[in-house]
């Protein structure tokens, strides 16, 4: 794709330097399209309402000097390149918009080749620029199915799928663990099928308390319970004509799960109070980070309902099994934030990257775009370094290697893996204060939740009672820990 000529703005109070940079750059390249400024508000006014790609300015100006117009311009496009124009005098002030972010300087009286080289090296930097936006666009189009991205070979299979299902109603299970894009994925679904003019109405089954679950579910009449002043319409009734989609179904109690097999066998409801069914129809798409064929097989969920929802199963595996996806969705990540907190970042260095592909990402792809928006915090340039990753990503967090006794226990159960004499030394402070309370502090949480559940035999409601928390946060806390893999031991061996 052949680079359109770069819009070049000249912002200085003397019209004959305007025309004296004017005549440079066309006979640099006539190709040039140049616009003139005579003073920073002027400018800033222009550089509002035209794509420029490369501002040469004077730094002393009236109504408003460069540097506050730079700073104004950089708060609208924070990948315009500056170069400024300094007198005799103002060379600090050049250095300080430098370190501010400008591209380079050159001084009054000029040096017609030395601005020339400046020129060149500036419009070099956005041709640079212009070539990896059109890269990155490229490779959206190729690795990308709506706002799903990927290249390795399970996601390819899974854009795959997706396409199989848009035409028809099938309904469809999506399994994976938290983080790894289920609801993007339903929402493509959606987003490209033929219901796609209609309604998706999403319900997190932990996200709503379970005693109001099967009200918000299905709807009710009024003075069907306390509290119930007018009519209700449930979710599933909302989703008339268009799609439902059931996160985290593993969760719903056995009562739902049945009403819920009626809707999928049915294609019908009724509402808390009333006897009268109303037809629904709807397409149906379900996920979960639970194995619900072992909890078939326990008894935990509904093998007719499973069967139901298992028509056409979709498994997101997790990121750190599909690490040639980190690059792409790092790449994606800096297009996506490099706007929303003015940043220019373009490239990640190898070492960094590196820590970043052998990091194994317990939280998927939302704890790897956490990651990669706090480095493009930290980076003070246009590159992603290693000292900008947090410390469990530089691989500085303490290594497991010793038990600690539960406080005021006997010792019997292990309160968790920790080394206690890194976390205390006080000789070594490579890892910051925050980090050594955070990751007591996790350790402590876990410990806490874990007892909870014992207390309650695994009731998931009572225990977010006990702990003062919603059912969605245990939820998001059991998946954070592996508590549900514990769960499912102390199951398998009979605890």
């Amino acid at each position: 794709m052949p680079m359109s000529a770069p819009r070049i703005l000249l912002v200085d109070d003397e019209e004959n330097i305007r025309f004296t940079l004017r005549e440079v750059l066309r006979r640099e390249d006539p190709t040039y399209q140049i616009d003139e400024a005579g003073d920073g508000a002027e400018a800033l006014e222009k550089v509002r309402s035209a794509p420029y790609s490369l501002v040469l300015m004077d730094m002393r100006m009236p109504r408003m000097d460069g540097m506050a117009a730079f700073r104004a311009m950089r708060a609208i496009r924070p990948d315009l390149i500056v170069v400024f124009i300094t007198a005799h005098g103002t060379q600090r002030t050049a250095m300080e918009a430098l370190q501010a972010g400008a591209y380079d300087y050159f001084t009054k009286p000029f040096d017609l080749t030395e601005v020339r080289v400046v020129v060149r090296r500036a419009v070099e930097k956005v041709n640079l620029l212009q070539q990896l936006e059109d890269m990155r666009r490229t490779q959206a189009q190729r690795y990308s199915f709506d706002r799903l991205i990927g290249q390795s070979a399970a996601m390819q299979e899974i854009f795959g799928l997706i396409e199989r299902v848009l035409d028809n109603d099938v309904t469809v299970l999506i399994t994976g663990e938290s983080g790894t894009g289920k609801e993007l994925i339903a929402t493509a679904i959606h987003n490209h099928s033929l219901r796609r003019s209609q309604s998706l109405v999403k319900v997190n089954t932990v996200a709503i308390p379970e005693a109001l679950l099967e009200s918000e579910m299905f709807g009710h009449e009024r003075g069907s319970f306390t509290g119930a002043v007018s009519q209700k319409i449930g979710k599933v009734e909302a989703a008339d004509n268009g799609t439902l989609f059931l996160d985290e179904i593993g969760d719903m109690s056995p009562p739902l799960q049945a009403k819920l097999l009626r809707v999928l066998q049915e294609r019908e409801i009724e509402r808390v109070g009333s006897n009268k069914p109303i037809s629904v129809d709807i397409r149906v798409i379900a996920a979960t980070n639970c194995d619900l064929a072992k909890m078939v097989e326990e008894g935990e969920f509904r093998e007719d309902l499973y069967y139901r929802l298992n028509v056409l199963p979709i498994h997101v595996p997790p990121l750190r099994k599909r690490r040639d996806d980190i690059p792409v969705l790092i790449d994606h990540f800096i297009g996506q934030y490099n706007p929303r907190l003015r940043r220019t970042i373009s490239s990640v260095s190898d070492a960094a990257l590196q820590k970043l592909l052998n990091y194994p990402w317990p939280g998927n792809i939302r704890e790897l775009e956490n990651t990669v928006q706090r480095a493009m915090l930290m980076a003070s340039g246009t590159s992603i370094e290693v000292e900008h990753l947090p410390p469990s990503v530089r691989g500085d967090q303490p290594v497991v290697t010793q038990n600690l006794a539960p406080p005021g226990g006997d010792g019997a159960e292990a309160f968790g893996e920790l080394d206690l004499a890194s976390l205390l030394d006080t000789e070594d402070f490579s890892q910051s204060l925050a980090d050594r309370l955070q990751l007591l502090g996790d350790h402590l949480e876990k410990y806490l939740i874990r007892r909870a559940l014992q207390k309650t035999s695994g009731h998931r409601q009572e225990t977010a009672s006990l702990l003062g928390i919603s059912r969605k946060s245990l939820h998001n806390k059991m998946v954070r820990y592996g508590l549900f893999s514990e769960e499912r031991d102390r199951a398998a061996n009979g605890d």
